[in-house]
Formats: structure tokens, sequence, C-alpha cells
């Protein structure tokens, strides 16, 4: 079955997490992705993840769908080379700092010389407009500078980051998303563009609508921990043996929780009869709730308030070895498993979205450093075998 993107060339110039991610759901549909890489030394996700035997598991992971090759763009045959691969590509994508490509000659206005049907998609901290433009970013920035750091946390505690590179999964994300509109573009125009992401601006965007609510109620938001502002109970709940999550959003709900609870009395108080009454006594909501919670186990919790009991908003606090054999995730073939020859079998993620005509799939594992250079070197610029030793020998391959 033919894949969405089975009819778009990549050139991959991204590293780390935030552009491989972006270019990766490309790959994941179809797309033919070339992952460019330093010679002698590659992508730094190779060396900043945890190895087993050596072996690079989360940049295989997380690299899935592509042809690596090597090249340095900063010597005149590497140069020459990357214009000849951009010459037949339809989206060439880089996270590197702002400007980092226009002083190597390889900006947009460059490029599309070049190739003026050509998508260039640069993500980058703060885009590359704007008084924060040069400034460098990790995922810790972009959560800080994004403003999700500052919503999220204990009330009485500092600031937290999003577990996980969420900053820089968001950028991908949105990078992603950017292409597929300025190819869709293309397709009715025949022009290509620039696509610039920021992954301050993506996490800004991401914010639950506070903007909104503070623009025109002058009211900030507080950080609350796992509560919810304008509900309650909603929160995580400690029980004997793990945690378990419970969300009431409206007031039939919260009368179905607590005569589950035995305490259908509470649904009629007048303390907690209305959402705004709980949401005052929200401490005192909690109270209640989180004894509940602690006197059983989660199975206890889930079997009372779950789909096959009360059916109220509840669920475990999934880990990740839980995760990896949940049957849910299983059916969606959110778990996908490839052979690696010396490692044995590598689980991912699998793809987080269906499309019923041309789905997408996970085919092969990300490559070693230049695992396909002949490939590519010989079969799209037709180079000749003297010609890539010459290349080897030279420090450009």
């Amino acid at each position: 079955m033919a894949k969405a993107l089975d009819d778009v060339r990549v050139v991959d110039l991204t590293r780390v997490i935030a552009g491989p991610y972006a270019t990766t759901m490309l790959g994941d549909m179809g797309a033919q992705i070339i992952k460019i890489e330093l010679p002698g030394r590659g992508d730094d996700a190779r060396y900043g993840y945890p190895a087993v035997d050596g072996i690079p598991v989360v940049f295989l992971a997380l690299n899935r769908n592509k042809k690596g090759i090597t090249l340095d763009l900063r010597k005149p045959r590497g140069a020459e080379i990357f214009r000849r691969l951009v010459s037949d590509a339809d989206v060439v994508v880089e996270n590197f700092a702002a400007g980092t490509m226009d002083r190597w000659g390889f900006g947009y206005a460059a490029l599309s010389a070049i190739n003026p049907r050509l998508i260039y998609a640069a993500l980058s901290g703060f885009g590359h407009t704007g008084p924060y433009a040069n400034r460098t970013s990790y995922d810790i920035i972009a959560q800080a500078m994004g403003g999700l750091m500052a919503i999220t946390g204990f009330p009485d505690g500092p600031p937290v980051r999003g577990g996980g590179a969420l900053g820089d999964f968001i950028g991908g994300v949105f990078t992603a998303l950017a292409i597929l509109c300025a190819l869709h573009y293309r397709d009715r125009t025949g022009k290509g563009q620039m696509v610039d992401v920021s992954n301050m601006d993506a996490v800004f965007s991401m914010l639950d609508n506070w903007p909104t609510v503070y623009g025109t109620t002058g009211q900030l938001p507080q950080r609350l921990g796992n509560r919810h502002p304008f509900t309650a109970p909603y929160d995580c709940y400690e029980a004997k043996d793990g945690h378990v999550v419970i969300g009431v959003g409206n007031s039939a709900l919260f009368r179905t929780l607590v005569t589950a609870m035995g305490m259908p009395e509470l649904g009629r108080d007048p303390r907690f009869k209305s959402p705004t009454a709980r949401l005052e006594r929200h401490d005192e909501v909690n109270r209640v709730v989180a004894d509940w919670v602690s006197e059983r186990t989660v199975a206890e919790v889930m079997e009372t308030l779950g789909p096959e009991g009360a059916n109220v908003p509840c669920a475990p606090v999934m880990t990740i070895d839980r995760l990896i054999a949940d049957p849910q995730l299983r059916e969606r073939q959110m778990i996908v498993e490839l052979p690696h020859p010396q490692v044995g079998r590598i689980p991912m993620a699998g793809v987080p979205f269906r499309l019923s005509e041309s789905p997408g799939g996970i085919e092969r594992l990300g490559p070693d450093l230049g695992e396909h250079n002949d490939e590519v070197y010989r079969g799209w610029l037709g180079l000749s075998s003297r010609e890539l030793e010459e290349l080897r020998a030279d420090g450009v391959i």
C-alpha cells in the first residue's frame, strides 16, 4: 500500500531531538529521508543516551526510516555535493542556531536559487527573527522562555520542567506540520518557501489558553501541581501500591464519585454541591478523596471507579515498564520492535496517528554513521568508486 509521503525527498541536516523527530514523522509516512552527519562523529544523539553494548539504541529509534550519509558541508567539495543533493530535493530541514546556514552559504536564499520549489525548514530556539534570534537553546530553555515551566509544579515548590524533552518534541511536531502545509501550498502554486519554527513559539502556543485568560481578565496562572484551576476534584492520589488520577469535570460526575465512594450525602452537601463551592474548598475535597484512595490498592480503586464500576474518569499512573506491555498500545501498534544484529529487538513508540488509505509504518532502524554513503552517492549523484575513495581520503564524507 502506498504511503502518504512516498514521493517526497528530504535532505535532513538535523541533530539531537527536535529536528530529528520532525523528519522521523515524515519518514514514518513514507518520505525518503537522507540524514547528513559530520564524518567521524555524527549526530550528538549517538552519544547522549544510554547505549547497549556500545550501540546507540535511542538514536536508532529516533532516526528510524532514514538513510544516513556523512558529508562535511564546510569543505568545498562537500559544499558542491550538498548543492547537488538540494537540487533534487523537495525539503531541506535543519535545526542549527539561527544564521548558521547563512554563514556557510546555505541559507534559504542561496538554496532556493538552486531549487525554487524547495521547502527550507529551519527549527531553532527562537526563530530567525526578533531580538532573541541569535540565542542558543535547549529543551529547558524553550520550556522556561515559552512559559510552560511557570505553570508547572506545586504551589510550594519551584517551576518544574515537563517530563522528558517535551519542548523539543513539541517543536518537532510543529516543524513537521509546517512542512506539510508548505508542500501543499507548493502543489497548488509551484512555489517553495521557508519554514521558520521557534521552540519558544511552539511551547507558548500550548499554554492552555492562559495568554487569553490573562489578557482579558488579568488573572495569572498559579502552579497547582496536578490540580485543575477550574474544577475539583482533579488530581493525582496515592493508593497502597501506586498512584491514580481522578478527574471530575461537573457536578453530576461528583455525585457519581462520592456515591461510589460510599458518601452520597456529599453530593447534596452545600459545601460541595456546586463547582464553585468545590473549588473554594478544593483542599477539603481532595482530602476526602485522598483518604478514600489511600486505603485501597490501585486495582481496587479502578474496580470501584473505573469503566467497569462507576465509570468516573480515572486511571492508574502508568510507568514505562507497564506501557511497553499495555494491550491498548499493542492493539494500536504503538509498540514496535525492530531487530538489531547485536542488541536483539529494539522497542520504540509507533506512529501516533492512523490513515486508512495510506498508513505509515516503521521499517528500519536509524542508520549507522555513513551507512548509505555508497547507495546515495552512487544512486543519486552517479559518483564513481574512485571519487568516493577520494572523498573519504579528504574527509569530505
